[in-house]
This record gives structure tokens, C-alpha cells and sequence, in this order.
């Protein structure tokens, strides 16, 4: 029922699509979404999820888990990651997925929400840790439609990965144009 309302607001009042293969076709992944230039990013996001019945978590800093939000976020897949444990959040999501807990989880690679020249590596790191695809969202807000790329796999070298996913997004219109990648 939830999913079904989100299709006809995500279709019929906003008007947005979604393009290439659907994620879920693949068991384990992490799920880049890029560019992530407002906090519109989040709930666009949050409909295609419930839209086409995409199987993702999302992590956020335990800190914003406080009553009476915590249920809210957790309700919409978000988990969170205690940056004050004393390791690292790219081994504490590589254990969720060690612990069965999480097969996708969702990222904003550019790691803020204004211009970035590089993408962080946390997701790189978490893909090859596990040895399982990345799979790249394009956020285009000028064609209003986000589009999926087929499973990537990490095969080459840090730095031609990188280039390759980098170059995927570059090009891509956020909501707000000038903080694009």
C-alpha cells in the first residue's frame, strides 16, 4: 500500500522516472547516489525506494537517533554508526553486512552536500572489502529522473575505478546545479 502510494506521488505529481536495471537484481551491493546537492536528496531517494521496492539501509550518526526520531529513521531503513567507538565507520557497515544485518546500503559519495572535486572512498573500500558490486544512481534533476547503472565490480586499480565512477556522475544536474559533481 505504502509503496503503491509513493509510485503514483513519485509518478503522477512530481513526475519523476527511473531508468536502467533494478538494483535488486543483485543480492549484495552498495548503492552510490550522486550528485548530493540538497536535502531534497533524501526523501526523492526514499520514493523510488519505496517506488520500485528497492531493498537499501542508509546510516546516519547515532547522535540524531533521539526520541522521538529514532523510530522515524529506522522505519525508513536508516541505521546508525557510532563515530565514537574508536573504529571505523567503513569496518562497522563492513560488519553489518558480516553479520547478515544489511545487502545494500546507500550513499552519498560526495560524503557533504556543496561542490566536491573527488568523491570520498568509504564505499570503495567497504565494495572491495566484500568483493561485491557498486551500483551507481544518477540524481538528475534537470530530466527529473534517477538512473540506475548495471552492477559495477572492482577489478581495476583504486585510481581507474574511481575515474570510471567518478566519471558516471559528472555531467548530472542536482537540485542545486552549481554544487553538481
Amino acid at each position: 500500500m505504502f509503496g503503491w502510494l509513493c509510485k503514483i506521488f513519485y509518478t503522477y505529481i512530481i513526475r519523476w522516472k527511473v531508468a536502467g536495471p533494478h538494483p535488486n537484481d543483485v543480492k549484495q551491493k552498495v548503492i552510490i547516489a550522486a550528485p548530493h546537492t540538497s536535502g531534497w536528496d533524501l526523501p526523492v531517494g526514499l520514493l523510488v525506494k519505496y517506488t520500485i521496492g528497492l531493498e537499501v539501509k542508509f546510516v546516519g550518526k547515532k547522535s540524531l537517533f533521539k526520541w522521538p526520531f529514532d523510530k522515524f529513521f529506522r522505519m525508513w531503513g536508516l541505521l546508525p554508526i557510532d563515530r565514537t567507538k574508536g573504529i571505523s565507520v567503513v569496518d562497522e557497515i563492513i560488519q553489518l553486512y558480516k553479520d547478515g544485518k544489511v545487502n545494500t546500503i546507500g550513499f552519498a559519495p560526495e560524503g557533504t552536500r556543496v561542490k566536491v572535486k573527488k568523491f570520498k572512498s568509504g564505499f570503495y573500500r567497504i565494495a572491495k572489502a566484500l568483493d561485491i558490486p557498486v551500483v551507481m544512481a544518477k540524481f538528475d534533476y534537470e530530466a527529473k529522473q534517477i538512473t540506475f547503472s548495471p552492477p559495477y565490480f572492482l577489478k581495476k586499480t583504486k585510481e581507474e575505478d574511481m575515474s570510471y565512477i567518478e566519471s558516471y556522475f559528472r555531467g548530472t544536474k542536482g537540485k542545486i546545479p552549481e554544487f553538481s559533481f
